[in-house]
């Protein structure tokens, strides 16, 4: 994955995390409670992601607003990405879900939506960056692989719930991807 040459996201005086990139035209903002059917609707728009409901896009766009944000262009959302901070693993970043429109593509937007959440003052502390993925799902293995790469830390895959045991068969392996450590004050510095 190359670097994008654009100019990084600069905050704007409206909203101290939102930012817009003068070459792309998108704005990277904190979602609100309003957001979560636009989000809902986004989710199902890239298969093969997994649709939570509504209620749980909602609550995640109201309770985990420091941990989520939105890739707006135009005044339409066009990349969502979902965390938390899990309690038993102070210094880690789960990352939920991933979802950019078709009109969002080819603009590095989930490396730099993920970067620009780990930069909030929220994920102080953060030293790894976890999430699970099945073995088919090439292209957040490419994404995580990338991020991997370029904050020159290391990635690690081990299946953490398995088909029959935990999915009774009806889903998938979902294996932990897990990068780091990682140097944040780089990833900070990436941002801008």
């Amino acid at each position: 994955m190359d670097r994008s040459k654009d100019a990084e996201p600069l905050p704007t005086p409206k909203d101290p995390d939102a930012s817009a990139s003068a070459s792309s035209e998108v704005r990277f903002r904190r979602p609100v409670a309003a957001d979560g059917p636009a989000v809902t609707a986004l989710i199902a728009a890239c298969p093969p992601l997994d649709r939570n409901s509504r209620y749980c896009n909602l609550l995640q766009c109201e309770h985990f607003a420091d941990q989520c944000i939105i890739a707006e262009r135009a005044g339409r959302i066009v990349g969502w990405v979902s965390g938390y901070r899990p309690p038993s693993d102070a210094g880690a970043f789960f990352v939920w879900q991933v979802a950019v429109s078709a009109e969002g593509r080819g603009r590095r937007l989930a490396s730099r939506m993920i970067a620009a959440l780990l930069a909030r003052p929220a994920q102080d502390g953060v030293t790894h960056m976890i999430t699970t993925i099945t073995a088919d799902n090439q292209a957040s293995w490419g994404l995580f692989r990338g991020l991997a790469r370029d904050w020159g830390a290391e990635l690690e895959r081990t299946p953490l719930f398995e088909r029959e045991t935990h999915f009774a068969g009806a889903h998938a392996t979902e294996y932990l991807a897990r990068i780091g450590p990682f140097d944040r004050m780089k990833i900070d510095a990436e941002q801008g």
